[in-house]
């Protein structure tokens, strides 16, 4: 007997013909939901502890290897490129790791400081990572801080080793050294409890051909008008690599006190993206106010801080948008200006929503609406001539797939018969168990027969 799956066969992206499927087919589809299943746990894990009310701070990557940072950097462990590492910082002091380079690639390392959310900061507190060459040059140094409203949650801070005729030290070959520290362990209010770490580094290749070695002088630096329409309800993820993808739209989501959001945006060369988060008001009757109640921060595809903006909240609706961003130019690394010079790469750029633990002292533990109004502007131009592949491969470039993956809100990559499952509606978990039963049935009639 020959079940028909003529209608599922409509599929999005990297199918090559929609023509009717039979059952034999189902145990790979199965292991295709089954495997993005796995890859959304992320996802999953969030919307169950929206739920539950008692959001998790932090989805880490699945399968991080567990690595412990070193008091040395003679016992620094090595990160590889393209691998994600969970470890822990400690209340005071500082940990190190080293990166093993050639002296040609550009390297970059995103380290997501994750502390508790019982846990307490002080203003100026956050995560500070240095990257050394061997003989103690400082090539970068770069921090994060969580803000006046003093809400512990995820952020990143970036370190970078860059081959660049503007920089005239750390171009050698060998050993460099990421150091990772708290920026105020000892501030008013800080407690001194160790945070979870993920760390993740990129390799960014040379060019063929020596560009422009100054950032563009001229680009329309004008705040953009906020998008408008009808929101479009799409649910955040829990970390960098359970992000949702969006594109351009209004994007209607809940966030209680405490959660963090994340979002991927498709941002090719020659384009810039911009976005506004509206806080609704709220219902609860409660009264006061919270100094940077939600924060809306933009990381890059090496997940660098770009920029971020904060929303007041009273109990009345309000609304901020993001400091005009330039479009992604490869010359851009040459500003002076840090979130002119993050827009280096084409690539997913990732929106960051984090609404305060104070806002529930005055109006409750939600959930609250937030909207985030998106704009990606400009045509896709070609990007530089690369010699030889970003690790991981295709980070910093915007394909098909990524497009496809936004518009859709599912995440891109080996993920067809999820893609069926988001358009036609049906849950993950009830179509690998449908699956499963018409090839159960089936084997049994053919070993009848």
């Amino acid at each position: 007997m020959a079940v028909r799956v003529g209608a599922a066969a409509l599929v999005l992206g990297t199918t090559t013909a929609a023509m009717p499927t039979t059952v034999a087919a189902l145990p790979t589809a199965a292991a295709a939901v089954a495997g993005r299943a796995s890859a959304t746990a992320a996802q999953a894990s969030v919307i169950a502890a929206t739920a539950s009310g008692t959001p998790s701070p932090y989805a880490f990557t699945d399968g991080a290897r567990s690595i412990e940072g070193a008091g040395s950097t003679g016992d620094a462990p090595l990160l590889k490129p393209g691998e994600a590492y969970k470890s822990s910082l400690p209340g005071s002091g500082r940990v190190s790791y080293r990166l093993d380079l050639d002296a040609a690639s550009n390297a970059y390392v995103s380290v997501t400081a994750v502390p508790s959310p019982d846990t307490t900061v002080s203003v100026i507190d956050g995560v500070k990572v240095t990257v050394q060459d061997a003989e103690g040059n400082t090539c970068s140094d770069d921090t994060k801080r969580f803000g006046t409203a003093r809400s512990p949650h995820p952020v990143a801070a970036w370190g970078m080793r860059e081959i660049s005729p503007n920089r005239p030290l750390c171009r050698k070959a060998g050993a460099y050294y990421v150091s990772v520290e708290r920026a105020d362990p000892e501030g008013d209010g800080s407690s001194p409890d160790a945070w979870d770490l993920e760390l993740f580094a990129t390799t960014e290749p040379r060019t063929a051909k020596t560009g422009a070695t100054s950032a563009p002088e001229v680009w329309n630096s004008a705040t953009p008008q906020p998008l408008q329409g009808e929101p479009e309800h799409r649910k955040g993820g829990a970390g960098f690599t359970g992000a949702t993808p969006l594109d351009q739209g209004v994007w209607r989501d809940d966030i209680r006190p405490g959660q963090t959001l994340f979002y991927q945006v498709p941002v090719d060369w020659g384009q810039q993206i911009s976005a506004t988060a509206d806080l609704g008001s709220s219902d609860s009757g409660g009264t006061g106010y919270t100094s940077d109640a939600l924060d809306l921060a933009v990381y890059n595809p090496a997940r660098g801080d770009v920029a971020d903006v904060a929303v007041g909240y009273d109990g009345d609706q309000n609304s901020r948008s993001l400091p005009p961003l330039p479009p992604v130019d490869h010359a851009n690394r040459y500003s002076a200006i840090a979130q002119v010079s993050a827009m280096r790469f084409a690539g997913s750029y990732y929106l960051v929503a984090h609404l305060a633990q104070g806002v529930a002292d005055s109006f409750g533990d939600g959930p609250f609406k937030m909207t985030l109004r998106v704009t990606v502007s400009g045509e896709p131009r070609g990007g530089p001539e690369y010699v030889g592949e970003s690790v991981p491969n295709g980070v910093f470039e915007v394909s098909e797939q990524d497009r496809e993956a936004a518009a859709e809100g599912v995440a891109a990559g080996g993920d067809t018969a999820m893609r069926v499952l988001a358009v036609g509606g049906i849950g993950t978990g009830s179509a690998l168990l449908v699956g499963l039963g018409v090839w159960t049935l089936v084997a049994r009639r053919r070993s009848v027969a």
